[in-house]
């Protein structure tokens, strides 16, 4: 199974000004736009580090996943949440050869922890031996930062500034470590919760 991101998150959508306030309430951050890529940098590694952690997308984008079988032949949960659309359905056989289903036999569930695509018949479109499924589908809670949910945004704000003061630390590398209990509390109800060995998720 591989997932691969197909489009990134702008820069306008990176709230670099709400951390310079953020950062300003501990730090003394001068006002100037001198360090606002690097600041960007920080968001995005946070950003990186909390999808990680949870298997939620922050902000909206396309992905494509590879699979080379079905986990129930009805139904196959997603890998990551919120999905907010199914984009594309293709069938690839080990020659080379590539159908792409027709979304009428397909749909979206939605559901914050295991979306997934369902068939609308009996089953969904069969891999072959030595082929694979290509789902493309949408992903995230929405494309400004004001559709995050509070905690999550806050969350994001509190890891970035924990890189940002300790940058000059070598043991505080981004994405190296525990999350704070803070981080970690705001991080909970997030959190997939896997059953069965793992078979319910993605």
């Amino acid at each position: 199974m591989m997932l691969v991101e197909q489009t990134t998150v702008p820069g306008t959508a990176i709230p670099v000004a709400q951390f310079k306030d953020h950062l300003r309430l501990g730090t003394g951050f001068a006002d100037d736009g001198v360090q606002d890529q690097v600041l960007e940098t920080y968001l995005r590694a946070a950003m990186a580090a909390i999808e990680a952690r949870t298997g939620k997308i922050l902000l909206s984008r396309a992905f494509t996943w590879t699979l080379t079988a079905w986990r129930d032949l009805a139904s196959q949960a997603l890998p990551v949440g919120p999905v907010s659309q199914i984009l594309s359905l293709e069938i690839h056989d080990r020659l080379g050869g590539t159908e792409t289903i027709d979304p009428a036999r397909y749909a979206l569930e939605q559901d914050m922890h295991r979306p997934r695509l369902v068939s609308t018949g009996l089953c969904l479109s069969a891999i072959p031996v030595g082929g694979q499924a290509v789902i493309g589908f949408e992903a995230g809670f929405g494309a400004a930062w004001s559709d995050l949910p509070a905690d999550l945004g806050q969350a994001v704000m509190l890891l970035a500034a924990s890189y940002y003061e300790n940058r000059a630390d070598a043991g505080g590398a981004m994405g190296q470590g525990e999350l704070s209990s803070a981080i970690s509390a705001l991080l909970q109800r997030y959190r997939t919760v896997r059953l069965f060995g793992g078979g319910g998720a993605a």
